[in-house]
């Protein structure tokens, strides 16, 4: 499998900002981990939406997929209780 180009939106990057430390690594090592599997087991993806989520502990990884160019776009990263909110 191709090893994909990890790219996250500036939003997306200032919300890594409010996670506790004990939690971001972790959730950098799942998005790390992204570029080699893009839709490992457990990632689900959204209805209505070209993108996907993936679980790391009470926070959520929102991100699309485009195999053409082999780059997986970070979009939103959050608490459970308010990734989906808009």
């Amino acid at each position: 499998m191709a090893k994909y180009k990890i790219t996250i939106k500036k939003s997306a990057a200032k919300e890594l900002e409010d996670i506790p430390k004990k939690d971001l690594r972790k959730i950098i090592k799942r998005i790390q981990s992204l570029a080699q599997n893009p839709r490992p087991h457990g990632s689900q993806k959204l209805s209505a939406q070209s993108r996907f989520r993936v679980r790391q502990g009470d926070y959520r990884i929102v991100y699309s997929v485009e195999d053409k160019n082999s780059i997986v776009d970070i979009v939103k990263i959050g608490h459970r209780r308010e990734i989906y909110r808009l």
